[in-house]
């Protein structure tokens, strides 16, 4: 009995399969970030409503047809980056948004074996995570705006953690004690304004690159965590316009979800609602040197977690 919650017509519902009743059914009327935030209390009353076989035979409605609105939106978005091996390597050998000019240098298949060293070695080090805005956050069938001084406009479909319990300074041991459930997000990046050309030393710019409004679809639903039963073998995919670019599996993930939330805890506070979105898996427009246009409809899926549908338009 698989289930998880979302937000309707801007009301709470309980999802299980194709179908969904609302919260307030069971007298359950806040929002949905108010349930995050009483999770430990909430969650084993939301598991006995979502056995609820009589609630699902005559209030239940179909979800595919549902007005499904954005879950909620999160307090802090922190985002892993090069956390799949093959995604790195695609970036690197792909368009070249991630060749530094050691690479630029090299033949292709020392380029290959240069990037994939780096991962290796990558994966024994802490993660590298930055911050998304949370105005970025749309809902899973809203409309993603392509900026008029965006060039390369990218999707990254992600597995989203969602906080459920406050974290400071836990262990990776202790990590999955203070997460929800899982989400489908999309961390959507304008790849030619991530690495400056005009000579900075700064380094990557996450907010040109990441930060534009309509750059993080997320949902359709949280499932909680008990509903998961191995977040490393799950399948993410996407596709633009039918083709599929990303058909991965969870299990490339290098630096594990326990060892992100730990981390992020020695440095910030989590809060119920967070949501960190894993790292990208391979298959980036970057990797095939396409990139979103107007009028492109991206489909984005993650086993047991639901399906986004968002159509794509240039800014006016």
């Amino acid at each position: 009995m698989h289930w998880g919650l979302a937000t309707v017509d801007g009301a709470g519902v309980l999802v299980r399969g194709d179908r969904y009743v609302p919260l307030a059914h069971w007298g359950e009327t806040r929002p949905l970030i108010a349930l995050l935030e009483d999770w430990v209390e909430v969650a084993p009353r939301l598991g006995q409503w979502a056995a609820d076989e009589n609630a699902f035979a005559a209030a239940a409605a179909d979800f595919a047809s549902a007005q499904v609105e954005l879950p909620y939106r999160p307090g802090q978005i922190f985002c892993t980056g090069a956390n799949y091996k093959k995604h790195v390597v695609g970036l690197i050998m792909g368009d070249g948004s991630m060749r530094t000019a050691e690479h630029e240098q090299q033949n292709e298949e020392d380029r290959r074996a240069k990037a994939e060293a780096m991962m290796d070695e990558r994966a024994s080090l802490p993660p590298f995570c930055f911050v998304k805005l949370p105005s970025c956050a749309i809902g899973p069938r809203d409309t993603v705006v392509l900026p008029r001084n965006v060039a390369k406009p990218d999707w990254e479909l992600e597995l989203g953690v969602v906080i459920g319990k406050r974290a400071h300074r836990v262990s990776p041991e202790q990590a999955m004690e203070h997460v929800a459930g899982f989400a489908v997000v999309n961390d959507v990046t304008a790849r030619d304004l991530v690495f400056r050309r005009d000579g900075s030393a700064i380094g990557a710019d996450w907010l040109a690159g990441k930060c534009f409004p309509t750059f993080l679809p997320f949902g359709p639903m949280i499932v909680p965590k008990e509903q998961v039963p191995d977040p490393y073998d799950l399948t993410i995919r996407l596709s633009v316009n039918g083709k599929v670019y990303q058909d991965e599996s969870t299990g490339d993930m290098m630096t594990s979800i326990e060892r992100q939330v730990a981390f992020l805890s020695q440095i910030t506070v989590l809060q119920p609602g967070d949501v960190i979105c894993t790292g990208s898996p391979y298959g980036n427009g970057a990797a095939f040197g396409v990139f979103l246009r107007d009028g492109d409809m991206m489909e984005g899926t993650i086993t047991g977690l639901g399906t986004q549908r968002n159509a794509c338009v240039a800014e006016a």
